[in-house]
């Protein structure tokens, strides 16, 4: 597959050969379902927690006596039905781990890539720069290169730059990424996602198929 690179303007200045085992792999869809259900599910604390009717503070003496009330019969306040008592059936702490074999993970994102390069979703520029951070003109480069006003954009980097960095950081509608931490979410998130050389540098070594 042949793609188009771009300068910071937007403008067409060569033309690149992307390795089919990445860029025309195989689509799956419920792989790379399966895979961002995993992603989101791990990022998960499961910390959640609430107090049952053991655990709350209050005391256990029985709140009224048993007959001549006219009132059902109760044993503490600290049951669910009364406000301050504990909680029937809350969320406890757990883990939303889930596993996934590394072979699937590897296609999941191979399998996005060819999606997103067939529908015209990666944006291949020769590199960015700048100056000195400035985001203004960091927003004129992501507008140029996608053909938009603030799509929401992928930028991948492969070498550390400060400018470009902090410029990006200061975008809402854009999120800066190293190429050797693509995932599945952030692939699937974003409707443009910006490629310069040495990030596909970095693909083209994590992601190409095991020798």
């Amino acid at each position: 597959m042949q793609a188009v690179v771009l300068d910071q303007t937007g403008k067409q200045i060569n033309t690149i050969d992307l390795p089919a085992e990445i860029f025309e792999a195989t689509i799956n869809t419920g792989l790379m379902h399966q895979a961002f259900v995993r992603q989101m599910a791990n990022a998960r604390l499961g910390t959640h927690n609430t107090l049952t009717r053991g655990e709350v503070r209050m005391t256990t003496a029985k709140w009224y006596r048993q007959k001549g009330t006219g009132r059902a019969r109760h044993g503490a306040k600290s049951a669910p039905i009364f406000v301050g008592g504990g909680q029937a059936f809350g969320p406890r702490p757990r883990k939303y781990t889930k596993h996934m074999p590394k072979k699937m993970r590897r296609a999941a994102i191979r399998s996005a890539l060819t999606v997103l390069a067939r529908d015209g979703q990666l944006v291949f520029v020769q590199g960015l720069s700048l100056d000195a951070p400035k985001t203004k003109d960091m927003r004129r480069i992501i507008n140029a290169l996608t053909g938009g006003n603030d799509v929401k954009t992928l930028v991948l980097y492969g070498e550390k730059n400060e400018n470009v960095q902090l410029s990006v950081h200061n975008l809402d509608n854009a999120q800066l990424l190293h190429a050797g931490y693509l995932n599945i979410r952030d692939l699937l998130q974003h409707d443009k996602v910006i490629v310069p050389m040495d990030a596909l540098d970095v693909i083209k070594r994590i992601w190409g198929l095991e020798k």
